[in-house]
């Protein structure tokens, strides 16, 4: 007799109402991380840094935090205003990169006991953190355009605020970084050899 929610041997799964194929299933990695999520939002979380974590979270959403301070820098930086515009759309496009990838990898978000979720999500995937995606290519592109490196100051917040809410797992942030700060630099070389 099969377990609930169990596959015939031999046979494919079944795609949900919807459309969209079922998340993988953690894996034996995960579990490592599981215990390293769970020691640091133990560390981290106090009603402070929750507090301080879900107001990033709401500002980080879907980058529209980060995408209206390019365009008020372009309203204020009349001189630069195509570059903050091309660096906001910067900030957009490697939100939409980090979609694409949990698209692919289809990583649920950390689902266990001794981790708390604190905020809601707007999806069940979870690598990369789209928000340290995001803030990490606004850090690195805004930084060439005020002439202050903003990364140590806007990085590590964000992504710590993840762990504090319990939405994502270490790697899912360190590889959003990645990728934001990959986004970013390519974006910002081409904006320094088009003054």
């Amino acid at each position: 007799m099969l377990e609930k929610g169990a596959v015939p041997s031999g046979a494919e799964p079944q795609t949900p109402a919807g459309g969209q194929a079922p998340l993988d299933p953690p894996t034996a990695a995960g579990t490592g991380e599981v215990a390293v999520l769970s020691k640091a939002q133990g560390f981290l979380k106090n009603d402070v840094s929750v507090k301080a974590a879900r107001g990033m979270s709401h500002f980080g959403e879907h980058a529209i935090g980060w995408f209206s301070i390019g365009l008020i820098g372009a309203a204020v930086d009349k001189k630069r205003r195509k570059d903050w515009l091309i660096a906001s759309a910067g900030v957009v496009g490697a939100h939409a990169a980090s979609i694409a990838v949990k698209r692919v990898v289809r990583r649920p978000r950390p689902d266990h006991p001794s981790v708390e979720v604190l905020v809601g999500t707007p999806s069940k995937l979870s690598f990369p953190s789209s928000h340290a995606t995001s803030t990490t290519a606004a850090a690195v592109l805004y930084s060439g355009l005020t002439g202050r490196n903003l990364v140590p100051a806007l990085v590590p917040p964000m992504l710590a605020s993840r762990l504090v809410l319990g939405v994502h797992y270490p790697t899912d942030v360190l590889a959003g970084a990645a990728l934001g700060g990959l986004v970013g630099g390519l974006i910002r070389r081409k904006l320094k050899k088009n003054p």
